[in-house]
């Protein structure tokens, strides 16, 4: 423990290292007023800070009179003595307090941050997050989050992946078929970055493995609990694959190490919100687009899952392979974007009418569903310049919009390919939230721009 000074007299410990000072120690807590329980003989002052709870016992008359008028989230500093009690959070609790105030006693809340449960509504959390986020369930929905991300960077940095940071404000749109959100550039116009793909692909011909934790941007007028307008995309690209089987693999490593670091760094949470941390296979199982629709009654021309089929194949994954997870390859090459590299020769087992066999039907990409729930959209890239040339000649795309990003595939580009894993729903098909509104910091979605 290393104690940072708060004042001449007395040292600051965080409420969960009260427990390891020495009975009789003076020391100083700092943090906010989380509440006041006022009994007939005692005052009882629970102390919230970043590591949690502690308790300080008033019975002073004078200090008593003091915390009458600092209501609950105030910020205060306590300097008192320790004193073991195992019915006090942490098994210690500070007794003889000397109370500071750090700012002006506090406007009530719009709920009562005390109680176990948030007390409130959906609106009224995201209308006064600034202060709302402070109830420890939502606090814990986001320790989770932080989690996720310092365990993806672990991951894939273990992989010898280089962090990259692309630009957000682009001049084209990545990805065939999104909306865009426009800006005025100094008289042009601009957008806000829909992915980092081009620029992570690029970046694939300067350090072969690259990744990136940032926001992007979706302006699709969804109003649905699962989407929203900005979120935080955790993405990785590789260089020299096989297939999009390697790039599955890399994949299997990110969540991983995502797990662990939860496991490890938010327990505490995870305990809080009642998590079931998902075990993750050696091998994530996998079954094809084909078999997936007829697993499920599909039409065999249906272009995508629905939720509701996401759904069925995850309750098969689990109940054939115990896994939450499950990889559904080969997506029509129709409903992928223009730099999805098609599937390969099929296998020798396929049936003389396997549409497998069909050339440029299905790609060599996947979706992994986690829960019921499409987490991730990955795959193999194009890498040749005339594939290039082709696939844009069949979108109907004018080249020049993209004569930077070209411009890396005909100095040399190997094959690659990579993925994007939405935090937010990540973490909100974690914790059960109904809502991926309920575990992001500051949502924006088709109606919400504050706070």
């Amino acid at each position: 423990m290393q104690p940072t000074q708060l004042t001449a007299t007395a040292p600051r410990v965080l409420a969960r290292d009260l427990g390891s000072v020495t009975p009789g120690e003076r020391v100083a807590l700092a943090g906010w007023i989380h509440r006041r329980r006022v009994l007939a003989h005692v005052t009882f002052l629970v102390l919230r800070d970043r590591s949690g709870l502690a308790q300080v016992v008033v019975k002073d008359p004078a200090v008593v009179e003091q915390l009458a008028g600092l209501p609950e989230e105030t910020v205060v500093s306590v300097t008192g003595t320790a004193t073991a009690n195992a019915s006090a959070p942490g098994g210690a609790e500070l007794v003889e307090p000397e109370v500071t105030a750090l700012t002006e006693p506090a406007v009530a809340p719009p709920t009562e941050l005390w109680r176990p449960t948030f007390g409130a509504g959906l609106p009224t959390h995201l209308d006064h997050a600034a202060v709302t986020l402070r109830h420890p369930r939502h606090r814990a929905a986001w320790q989770i989050a932080s989690a996720s991300m310092r365990g993806f960077r672990s991951a894939l940095g273990a992989l010898e992946f280089t962090e990259i940071a692309t630009p957000k404000l682009v001049g084209t749109a990545t990805e065939s078929g999104s909306t865009v959100f426009t800006v005025d550039y100094f008289g042009r116009t601009a957008y806000l970055a829909q992915s980092p793909q081009l620029y992570k692909q690029m970046l694939v011909g300067v350090f072969e493995r690259v990744f990136e934790v940032g926001p992007v941007f979706r302006a699709e007028p969804h109003d649905t609990v699962r989407h929203l307008a900005q979120y935080t995309s955790l993405d990785a690209e590789l260089g020299f694959v096989r297939d999009h089987r390697d790039v599955l693999a890399v994949l299997r490593e990110a969540i991983a190490g995502m797990v662990d670091a939860i496991g490890a760094e938010a327990s505490e949470a995870v305990a809080l919100l009642g998590v079931d941390l998902p075990r993750v296979p050696d091998e994530f199982p996998v079954i094809h687009f084909r078999d997936a629709l007829a697993m499920v009654g599909a039409d065999p021309d249906e272009p995508d899952l629905s939720p509701a089929h996401e759904r069925q194949l995850s309750e098969w994954a689990r109940a054939a392979h115990g896994s939450d997870f499950l990889a559904v390859e080969g997506y029509p090459m129709a409903k992928r974007p223009f730099y999805t590299h098609p599937q390969g020769p099929p296998p020798p087992e396929c049936a003389p009418d396997d549409p497998r066999r069909e050339v440029g039907r299905y790609s060599n990409s996947f979706d992994l569903l986690f829960r019921g729930l499409e987490l991730t959209t990955g795959g193999q890239r194009l890498h040749r310049p005339s594939d290039y040339a082709a696939a844009l000649e069949r979108t109907g795309t004018d080249p020049a919009v993209l004569g930077g990003y070209l411009d890396a595939f005909a100095h040399g580009m190997p094959p690659h390919g990579g993925f994007a894993i939405g935090l937010e729903r990540w973490v909100a098909r974690l914790t059960g939230a109904e809502n991926v509104r309920e575990v992001a910091l500051f949502p924006r979605d088709l109606n919400r721009l504050a706070p």
